[in-house]
């Protein structure tokens, strides 16, 4: 009898398969579509991925824009698969959604961050206030993961837990909030460009500058494939907590067997230093 596959390893699978059918590809030129044209290391690096991990359509560059979009809403699909699986280590009602909707200020839907719309209304009333305050705070995720808040019978279910005495304050609790929380924002970054790894760094600068209460999750998923740029967003610590690269399996195989040497050396000073892994490690980074 076959031996059932993973549900990680199937979904990894998966998740390749969907970007081989959408944004990852090699266009008439050879050049993968993750890849600059203009560095043959990243040209070279991006082809030996593409041949590890399975077979390209052949396509025209998407736009950037469009690539992003792409890529973004293939995180969400792979991240609300694997991430429900595993709701028997975390139970809850969980919930995750492309974006955090809710117009301008969509990230003030969250239990955490909810004193940011009192904020903008303030901001939209005073030119110079606005002026004062900047957009720092005005944060919009890629991806979020959020839970909803629990009604006394659920906490109560097994045996008495709560009762009108305590526990009055926590968001937790459906009597004290009616607002969901946050439990993880992520940043979809189909390549690294300079400006592009500082917008991930920016953004959970801010989620951690201006929450009221539990941080959640800031990650960074990429489909950048040149190390040096991974290097920018991965290394250091403060503002995000882990890089998650969609082959980082691929990346390392090819790397070596390309001989750069300097690539595999960085590639594995960020995984020993905590700073970078493999998409298949995000959903149980999560649970935690």
């Amino acid at each position: 009898m076959k031996e059932r596959e993973a549900l990680l390893s199937e979904a990894r699978r998966t998740f390749h398969a969907a970007l081989l059918g959408s944004v990852l590809n090699v266009d008439a030129n050879g050049v993968p579509t993750n890849a600059d044209k203009a560095s043959h290391a990243s040209v070279s690096i991006a082809k030996g991925i593409i041949e590890r991990i399975g077979q390209h359509s052949g396509s025209e560059r998407m736009a950037g824009q469009r690539s992003g979009h792409q890529f973004e809403g293939i995180c969400t699909e792979y991240v609300r698969r694997t991430f429900i699986a595993l709701e028997h280590l975390r139970p809850g009602k969980w919930t995750v959604s492309k974006g955090v909707g809710g117009g301008r200020m969509g990230i003030a839907r969250f239990e955490q961050y909810s004193h940011l719309e009192a904020l903008a209304a303030l901001a939209l009333k005073s030119p110079e206030l606005a002026a004062a305050l900047g957009s720092d705070y005005l944060i919009k995720p890629d991806v979020v993961i959020y839970r909803e808040p629990e009604p006394d019978e659920t906490f109560n279910a097994g045996s008495a837990i709560v009762s009108d005495k305590e526990a009055r304050y926590t968001g937790l609790r459906l009597k004290n909030n009616s607002m969901p929380i946050l439990h993880a924002s992520i940043s979809c970054k189909w390549t690294l460009r300079s400006d592009r790894a500082q917008n991930a760094r920016s953004e959970g600068l801010n989620l951690v500058r201006n929450r009221k209460g539990r941080l959640p999750h800031i990650v960074v998923i990429t489909g950048e494939p040149t190390p040096n740029r991974i290097a920018s967003i991965a290394l250091g610590t403060g503002d995000i907590d882990q890089v998650y690269h969609f082959a980082l399996y691929e990346l390392l195989d090819t790397v070596k067997e390309l001989g750069m040497n300097d690539a595999e050396d960085s590639i594995n000073t960020m995984i020993q230093g905590k700073r970078l892994r493999d998409i298949s490690d995000l959903p149980l980074d999560l649970i935690v």
